[in-house]
Parts: structure tokens; C-alpha cells; sequence
């Protein structure tokens, strides 16, 4: 989530640009605006940095693991890795469906 700090300066921002005949009600505003961008942003479901970096992490490790065993599974089965070309005696083997 967004850090408390962050929403007191989007608020007073906001509470600065308006007309000085206003500003009298300037702690009962940033209070209510407060409260309103918070619960705005609750609404996004957003995940904080850390959590993103975590799960950025995870995705990075499983990313590897997959190109890891799919290099085994094409050495297994005769393959080069990363290849999608069969071997010649499979082409051979094939009948042709011009018949």
C-alpha cells in the first residue's frame, strides 16, 4: 500500500490549491480526503513493493527451473535444446498424405 506520508502530502496539495474563503474548513477537509483516498486505494488491491519483488523472485526462480528441465527433457528425448525440428528418420517414418 501507499505510505501514510504519501496520502498527508497528496492532501494538503489538494487542500493548498483551494480559495483561502475556504481554508477555515481545511482540518475537517483533510481529514475527510484523507479518509477518501484511502479508501480508494484499499479498493485497488494493490500489493506493496516488497510483496512484487518476492513474487518477481519466485517467477525468476521457476522461469529458470522450467528452461532447466526442458533442456533435459530434449536431451531425454534426443533433441537439441530449444529445437522444434524432428529428426530426418521421423520425417522418413511418416506416410505422405498425397494419396
Amino acid at each position: 500500500m501507499i505510505d501514510p506520508p504519501n496520502f498527508e502530502d497528496l492532501t494538503k496539495r489538494f487542500v493548498e490549491a483551494l480559495p483561502p474563503s475556504v481554508r477555515q474548513f481545511q482540518v475537517e477537509m483533510e481529514k475527510n480526503l484523507y479518509a477518501t483516498l484511502q479508501a480508494a486505494v484499499a479498493k485497488l488491491d494493490l500489493v506493496t513493493r516488497e510483496e512484487f519483488e518476492v513474487q518477481q523472485g519466485v517467477l525468476a526462480r521457476t522461469r529458470a527451473k522450467v528452461d532447466e528441465l526442458e533442456k533435459q527433457v530434449a536431451e531425454l528425448e534426443g533433441k537439441p535444446a530449444g529445437g522444434k525440428r524432428r529428426k530426418a528418420a521421423d520425417k522418413a517414418a511418416e506416410p505422405e498424405s498425397g494419396d
